[in-house]
C-alpha cells in the first residue's frame, strides 16, 4: 500500500513552502495524486523523486550567464493572441508556447546571449525555450521574443517524462540537458539571471 502525504508533510520533506508545492499540483505535473475532500494526498515515492532531481548542469552551457523564466501554473486569460498564461502540459506544444511567450521587463541582450531560456515552475525546469536571437520592444519598455521555439517540456516531473519538440540537434540537446532538473533563481519579476559557473 502506497504511503500518502498531505501537502504540508510533502512540503516539509522537500523543505519548501506549501504554496510552492501547490503550484506543481495545479500544473498537473505530479502523478498519483488523490483527493480526500479538499485535501490533496501525494505518494511518498513522488515526493522522494522530486527531492532527488539533480540540479541543472549549467556549467555545461557555453555562456557565463543565462536568463530564467519563472512561471506559475497555467490560468485562463482573455488576450488577442492566447487564452492561457503559465505552465500546464495538457495545453500541448502549440498553446504552451503561446502561454509562455510574453512581454517582460528584461535585458534582451543577455537573454539572447544565453541562447536558451529555461522555464521554471517552483524551482524545477518544466520547459525550455530557444530561438531568442530577435526581440521587439513595446511602449511600456517590455520585450518579447517573437521567434522563440519550444524545445521541450515536462509532462511528469517525478519520472521525469519529457515531450521533446525540438527540430534541431542543438535544441534537443538543451532540452534533454535541462528538463526536469532543479534550478533555483531569485527575482522580483518573471525573468531572473543565473550564473552558469560558481563565483570564486
Amino acid at each position: 500500500m502506497d504511503v500518502l502525504l498531505t501537502t504540508g508533510q510533502a512540503a516539509a520533506e522537500l523543505d519548501c513552502a506549501i504554496t510552492t508545492l501547490r503550484r506543481l499540483i495545479r500544473a498537473d505535473v505530479l502523478p498519483g495524486l488523490s483527493r480526500r475532500g479538499v485535501r490533496v494526498m501525494i505518494p511518498i515515492d513522488v515526493v522522494q523523486a522530486l527531492h532527488q532531481r539533480p540540479h541543472a548542469p549549467l556549467h555545461r552551457l557555453d555562456t557565463r550567464e543565462i536568463a530564467v523564466l519563472r512561471v506559475d501554473a497555467a490560468r485562463p486569460v482573455v488576450e488577442s493572441d492566447r487564452t492561457w498564461i503559465g505552465y500546464a502540459p495538457h495545453l500541448g506544444a502549440v498553446h504552451l508556447l503561446k502561454s509562455l511567450r510574453g512581454w517582460w521587463r528584461c535585458d534582451p541582450v543577455s537573454i539572447a546571449a544565453g541562447g536558451v531560456l529555461p522555464v521554471t515552475l517552483s524551482g524545477y525546469v518544466v520547459a525550455v525555450l530557444t530561438g531568442l536571437e530577435r526581440w521587439e520592444r513595446n511602449a511600456e519598455g517590455r520585450y518579447a521574443f517573437p521567434d522563440a521555439r519550444l524545445a521541450g517540456y515536462v509532462t511528469d516531473l517525478a519520472t521525469p517524462r519529457l515531450a521533446i519538440t525540438a527540430r534541431t540537434n542543438r535544441d534537443r540537446e538543451l532540452a534533454e540537458l535541462l528538463l526536469g532538473t532543479r534550478l533555483a533563481s531569485h527575482s522580483g519579476g518573471a525573468i531572473a539571471y543565473v550564473p552558469t559557473t560558481s563565483t570564486d
